[in-house]
């Protein structure tokens, strides 16, 4: 875990709870965070304040939801980099500010930076990979996806 890194004691039972219920689904309805928070048994106000708090933490680095890229026109990529350990936490502010950048894991490998990029048609992939290549002064390693395979995630806390 990197020093910055959100510890789970920082996180209360509410916080647990909110995290876990969103996990699962987000009502479509005319007041979402109203029915969310009656689920939760707190208000509206209080589980966007919490929402704000973890999201200003960088408890959560994203709240939103999950597109089918294809459907929309879209397009989806895999990519990894290799990045120098000490040049790390430069390169990953870069690539989390491409708003394509819909999720930034680090692994302990040889290319430690892995990232799935989104993007509106299949041609932006390669112009958002040049930028990210270019601000950053790394090569990326674009793995298009071929064949797509549904791994439900959830992560309790």
């Amino acid at each position: 875990m990197r020093p910055d890194a959100a510890r789970p004691d920082a996180l209360d039972s509410l916080d647990r709870r909110i995290i876990n219920t969103l996990q699962d689904g987000f009502p479509v309805s005319e007041r979402p965070y109203a029915e969310v928070a009656r689920q939760l048994g707190t208000d509206e106000d209080t589980l966007l304040a919490r929402l704000k708090r973890l999201l200003d933490e960088r408890i959560l680095t994203r709240f939103g939801p999950m597109y089918q890229a294809e459907r929309l026109g879209g397009a989806f990529s895999l990519v990894a980099m290799k990045v120098p350990p000490e040049d790390f936490d430069r390169v990953a502010e870069i690539v989390n500010g491409f708003t394509e950048v819909a999720h930034n894991y680090q692994r302990e490998h040889a290319f430690n930076m892995w990232f799935v990029l989104a993007t509106e048609t299949p041609e932006a992939i390669t112009d958002v990979l040049r930028r990210i290549e270019q601000a950053s002064g790394y090569p990326c390693y674009n793995m298009p996806k071929l064949e797509e395979y549904y791994v439900r995630l959830r992560l309790p806390v």
